[in-house]
């Protein structure tokens, strides 16, 4: 069997879906044919490593999804091997829904979306958490040297499948900072930027 994103997303109801609105005919070549896209190579590792927050999907124990976008510094989401990634979790508002969901079904998806490149990774993951003081060499290894938070749990999901999405309709968004710098190296940008 084929391992991409397909095997996780088209679920028979979806299939049915293609097959009311005529794509089933593309994506059954997909799902036999598409490429095995479940270890993350270099383009995938530079995307996640560079990005300063993506948006978790889970499921609680009612059925409700959840998505929670999560935040840091650039590179706070390290990818571990090919087939894993992780980031220490600091306490935040002590809701916890995502941690608990977790709990409850260990699969998650993620969407790192670049919107300076119109780029998007979709993966496809099962997760685990980890006791940081049972943990201390990937403790260290997901640390964020500058951030004196304490780390109350290590987040790993092992990946799955993934799939990189389209651009079309991603507006292009930029930091205070990627601003700067796009202004100071290309003097064309602040042209563009001015006319809108």
């Amino acid at each position: 069997m084929r391992q991409n994103f397909t095997n996780y997303a088209f679920t028979e109801s979806v299939k049915k879906a293609q097959e009311k609105y005529g794509s089933r005919d593309l994506y059954a070549r997909m799902d036999t044919n598409g490429p095995d896209q479940y270890q993350l190579f270099q383009r995938e590792t530079a995307h996640i490593e560079k990005m300063d927050g993506f948006y978790l999907s889970t499921v609680g124990d009612n059925g409700w999804p959840y998505v929670q976008f999560r935040g840091g510094p650039k590179g706070f989401v390290r990818v571990l091997d090919n087939e894993t990634i992780g980031y220490a979790d600091f306490r935040g508002n002590k809701q916890y829904i995502s941690t608990g969901n977790l709990t409850a079904s260990n699969k998650a998806a993620m969407i790192f979306l670049d919107y300076t490149t119109k780029t998007r990774l979709k993966i496809w993951a099962e997760a685990s958490i980890l006791d940081p003081e049972e943990h201390p060499e990937l403790r260290h290894q997901l640390a964020l040297p500058d951030y004196q938070a304490k780390i109350e749990r290590l987040m790993i999901f092992r990946v799955k499948a993934f799939d990189w999405n389209c651009p079309q309709h991603i507006t292009p968004k930029f930091t205070i900072a990627e601003m700067k710098s796009r202004m100071q190296s290309d003097p064309g940008f602040h042209q563009m930027v001015m006319e809108g």
